[in-house]
C-alpha cells in the first residue's frame, strides 16, 4: 500500500493482519512514533512535576514544556507565548472564554451568534451563557446545498446587540472551510469578539490567527497526531489578562491569605494545578510532525481523496452524499446517508469489513435539524490514507443495501 508515511505510524503495522481501512479522522486521528516517542522520552528523562520544583529535574521538565507552548505559538503564528493555554480539548478550551469571558462580558439583551454548523461543544456554553445573562442566540444560516455561509447573512445577523460571535473553522460534518477573516471583520466592526472552533482545521490547513482576526481559537492535540487530553486556546493578551481564572488552585496562584487570594500571570492564570507536561510535550512533536509533511501537501492529498470519495459515490445507487459535491472543499470530510439505511449499520455493515468511520449526529444536531438529515454516516480521510483504501471503501459501500436485505 503506497504511502510514504504509513511506516511512521505503529497502528498500521499493528493492524496490517486485519487489512484495517482506519477513515474517522475527523474525530481522532493515529499518532506516529515521532510523538510516542517524544513522550516517551519526556517520561523516561525529565520527568518532574513543572513549574514547582527547584531542582534540575523540574527545571528540565518546566523548560519541555515551556517549549511546546512556544511551538505551538509559531504554529498558530500568535504574537505572545503567554497567549497559548494549555487545556484538555477544544471542548474546555471553548467552555474557559464562556465561563470566564462569556459571563462577565455579555448582558442582558445582548446577542450571541452562532454559525448552524458548530459542534455541539460550541454551541451549549453559549446557550449557557444567554440563559444566565438573559442574552439571545442568533444563528448564522449556512446553504443547503454547498454549506456556504453567505457575506450577506453574516451581516444581516451579526448587528449592534452582537457581543460575541462563536464560528468553526471547518465544519466536522460538512467539511466546509468558513470565511473567518470576513466574520472577524463584521464581528469586529459592532464591537464584537470572535471565538473559533479550529478543531478541524488545524489538522489540515495554515491557522494564523492575526489575520484571520481571531480574538479566541481552540483546538484539539488529538486530531492532528497527538495524544489525547492535551488542547490549546489562543487568546489575545488583553482579553486573557481581563478576564478571571476558569479552575483555582496550584500554581495559577501568587499569593493566598485566609480571606483571598491574587492570580499568577498569563498564561498559568488559566492552568490550575498539575499541568500535563507530557501531553504538551506529544503536542510539540506532533505539530513538528505534521509541518514537516507539510500543511499544503496534507490539504492536497485529504482533498484529492475526498474527491475521489464523493465521484465513487455518485456512481453508487441510493447514496445521498450531505452538503457540497465538491471534494477539493470537503478537508477530508466526506458525510451521506444511503436510502433505507440507519447509519448506525452502515458503520456496523463496513466495521464487518474492518473498515471504521463515524455515524450518528456528529455532535451537531442543529445543524441535522437545518439540513433536515438527523444523522449519517461520516467518511474522514488525512494525508496517510491512500487511493486503495478508497477504493476498498467504495467497493464495500456498493454492497451496503444488498447485506441489509436490500434486493436494488
Amino acid at each position: 500500500m503506497s504511502n510514504a508515511y504509513r511506516s511512521d505510524f505503529p497502528f498500521f503495522e499493528s493492524n496490517k493482519n486485519r487489512n484495517a481501512i482506519y477513515f474517522d479522522n475527523a474525530a481522532t486521528t493515529q499518532r506516529p512514533h515521532h510523538v510516542i516517542d517524544a513522550m516517551k522520552q519526556f517520561y523516561d528523562e525529565n520527568n518532574a512535576n513543572p513549574l514547582r520544583g527547584l531542582y534540575d529535574l523540574s527545571a528540565r521538565a518546566t523548560a519541555a514544556y515551556e517549549h511546546a507552548r512556544h511551538t505551538v505559538a509559531q504554529f498558530l503564528n500568535a504574537e505572545k507565548d503567554c497567549e497559548i493555554i494549555f487545556t484538555r480539548n477544544a471542548t474546555e478550551s471553548l467552555n474557559l472564554v464562556a465561563y470566564t469571558y462569556g459571563l462577565n462580558n455579555i448582558h442582558a439583551g445582548d446577542e450571541i451568534a452562532l454559525s448552524i454548523m458548530e459542534h455541539h461543544s460550541n454551541i451549549v456554553p453559549w446557550q449557557m451563557v444567554a440563559k444566565k445573562k438573559d442574552a439571545k442566540l442568533v444563528y448564522l444560516e449556512c446553504d443547503k446545498e454547498t454549506g456556504k455561509i453567505s457575506s450577506d447573512e453574516v451581516r444581516s445577523k451579526i448587528s449592534a446587540q452582537t457581543k460575541l460571535v462563536a464560528v468553526t473553522h471547518v465544519s466536522n460534518v460538512l467539511g466546509t472551510t468558513n470565511n473567518i477573516a470576513d466574520i472577524a471583520k463584521a464581528a469586529h466592526a459592532v464591537g464584537a469578539v470572535l471565538v473559533v472552533d479550529g478543531a478541524q482545521a488545524a489538522p489540515h490547513i495554515a491557522v494564523d490567527v492575526r489575520s484571520l482576526g481571531a480574538d479566541f481559537y481552540a483546538f484539539s492535540g488529538h486530531k492532528l497526531t497527538g495524544p489525547t487530553g492535551c488542547g490549546v486556546l489562543y487568546g489575545r493578551q488583553e482579553l486573557l489578562e481581563a478576564m478571571p481564572p476558569f479552575l483555582r488552585g496550584g500554581e495559577m496562584i501568587e499569593y493566598v491569605t485566609r480571606e483571598d487570594a491574587t492570580w499568577a500571570p498569563l498564561p498559568e492564570k488559566f492552568e490550575a494545578g498539575t499541568v500535563n507536561a507530557g501531553g504538551a510535550v506529544g503536542l510539540e512533536a506532533a505539530v513538528r510532525y505534521v509541518q514537516n509533511v507539510g500543511l499544503e501537501r496534507i490539504a492536497a492529498h485529504d482533498n484529492e481523496l475526498a474527491t475521489l470519495l464523493i465521484d465513487g459515490m455518485k456512481k453508487i445507487d441510493h447514496v445521498r452524499i450531505v452538503g457540497s459535491t465538491d471534494g477539493s472543499k470537503r478537508c477530508g470530510i466526506v458525510t451521506f446517508t444511503i436510502d433505507g439505511v440507519h447509519p448506525h449499520d452502515i458503520a456496523s455493515v463496513l466495521d464487518t469489513e474492518h473498515i471504521a468511520i463515524r455515524a450518528g449526529h456528529h455532535c451537531a444536531q442543529p445543524l441535522g435539524a437545518h439540513l433536515g438529515v438527523s444523522a449519517s454516516a461520516r467518511a474522514s480521510v488525512y494525508f496517510y490514507n491512500t487511493e486503495e483504501e478508497v477504493a476498498r471503501f467504495l467497493n464495500a459501500l456498493k454492497n451496503v443495501r444488498s447485506w441489509m436485505g436490500f434486493n436494488g
